[in-house]
């Protein structure tokens, strides 16, 4: 689409490509978060996100990334994985992966005219919201989805007991 691919591992696999598409993308919505364990929580704060603007991109926590924020046996699904779940939903148009522990470097890089983050974040807490506001963009919080997270699935799975011989 437009000379894009729906996946760059990073911002120098992303390279010039992105200048010069973005202008013809209309309002372009960012988000960005680890998505290790895909869930209904995920999938409808993405579909919301989608719907402030006309194209989503979504930054993707690599591996060593989540390790250091989520701890050593983060992330269960390897960054591949994640990004190709990614990038299989309609709500997504790109995923670009970063290595830091924030996105701030992609958004100054990307620009977008909307920021999002989920309800567990308030506006003035939202890593990059100064720079979007600055430039004349939105930023948004939207509401948390209360019991959806990946670390309840994990503690859940954690918890059941082992299945012995039928």
């Amino acid at each position: 689409m437009l000379g894009l691919d729906r996946f760059y591992a990073d911002l120098t696999d992303l390279g010039s490509r992105w200048q010069n598409v973005q202008a013809s993308l209309g309002k372009v919505v960012f988000t960005n978060g680890c998505f290790d364990i895909l869930h209904a929580g995920h999938v409808a704060y993405l579909e919301e996100a989608r719907s402030l603007g006309d194209y989503l991109v979504v930054g993707l926590n690599s591996d060593q990334s989540v390790k250091r924020l989520k701890g050593k046996s983060r992330p269960i699904v390897p960054f591949d994985h994640r990004a190709l779940v990614l990038t299989g939903l309609k709500a997504v148009d790109l995923v670009v992966g970063f290595d830091e522990d924030t996105p701030r470097n992609l958004i100054h890089f990307l620009k977008p005219y909307v920021l999002v983050k989920g309800g567990d974040w308030s506006v003035d807490q939202i890593v990059g919201g100064s720079f979007v506001l600055e430039s004349g963009g939105e930023v948004h919080s939207l509401q948390f989805k209360g019991g959806l997270s990946t670390t309840n699935i994990v503690d859940t799975i954690r918890r059941l007991p082992p299945e012995g011989p039928d």
